[in-house]
């Protein structure tokens, strides 16, 4: 009789059903792994990005040709099954600078991203939270930053600094500082106004543990996927410095760099300039698309 008044569509008869109406199992199949094999772009953003950390870790597992020391008599050779993005003027293999120069670049790229993200973030982050006086000063300061653009400001800071691959990524982290202030001042705000924070200091909490243990943890979201938004503006920047020759000096090889040496060669050796420039430009769409990604979630 009990059998009678059960629902023939609520029966469950072996394991597959109750995974199928598991919250756990349905939280994981909308999770990250489920929206990334959804999205085909998505996926080859992050073998883009994977591909060209590779790169910058292991260049020798992608080409034992040496980066520095061409073949004269290869010099301005056009792509070919040896020469994959052809030769330079010297007799070097694009490709092999490509991928040699890919660990500069990327160096560079995550200091100024660091740099960014630790001063900038902080900066938002106590303006948020102290408010007053406090937030008026700095805010002014990160509002002169941004009526600055920032490739202007890097090559400011830059010259002031002088040439080399760590002054261009500092150059370049100081002017992502006021993106990164603006971002987390505008979520320690939303949050700070939120009834459980009100709460924490009501109870007498030390306005330490608010911070980094409410504030800070539930701001994070948004400034992550500016991180990865800035890191494909830091690569820009970079390799635009490095292409006025503010970067590594010859005969290292750095992606601006790169195609600066081939400005001289577009009628003749189009492929010096044209293969550096879309890696560049393969790398920063690929950053992009998964800034969105990030943000969407």
């Amino acid at each position: 009789m009990t059998a009678l008044l059960v629902d023939p569509e609520k029966a469950t008869s072996g394991p597959e059903s109750a995974a199928g109406t598991d919250p756990g199992r349905r939280r994981v199949r909308d999770g990250f792994w489920y929206s990334l094999f959804r999205r085909p772009g998505l996926l080859l953003s992050f073998a883009v990005i994977a591909l060209v950390i590779a790169w910058g870790f292991f260049p020798e597992a992608f080409t034992s040709t040496d980066p520095i020391n061409g073949v004269p008599a290869e010099r301005l050779s056009p792509p070919s099954a040896e020469h994959w993005f052809g030769t330079d003027n010297l007799g070097r293999d694009t490709y092999a600078r490509v991928v040699h120069g890919a660990a500069l670049t990327l160096q560079a790229t995550l200091v100024a991203v660091l740099v960014g993200i630790v001063v900038g973030a902080g900066v938002g982050l106590i303006a948020g939270f102290v408010r007053g006086r406090v937030e008026d000063w700095l805010m002014r300061l990160i509002e002169v930053m941004l009526a600055v653009p920032g490739l202007l400001l890097s090559l400011a800071v830059v010259t002031a600094l002088g040439f080399g691959t760590i002054n261009v990524a500092i150059a370049v982290g100081i002017a992502n500082i006021a993106s990164f202030a603006r971002v987390m001042r505008a979520e320690t705000l939303k949050i700070g106004a939120l009834p459980y924070i009100e709460a924490s200091k009501a109870s007498g909490s030390h306005w330490s543990y608010t911070l980094f243990a409410h504030v800070l943890p539930n701001a994070r979201g948004p400034v992550l996927a500016l991180t990865a938004l800035e890191f494909g503006t830091a690569i820009l920047s970079v390799s635009a410095l490095s292409f006025l020759g503010f970067g590594a000096q010859p005969p290292t090889p750095e992606w601006g760099a790169l195609v600066s040496d081939g400005r001289d060669y577009l009628a003749s050796a189009w492929w010096m300039t044209t293969f550096p420039g879309l890696v560049i430009a393969v790398v920063v769409l690929s950053a992009n698309r998964i800034a969105r990604f990030l943000e969407d979630r």
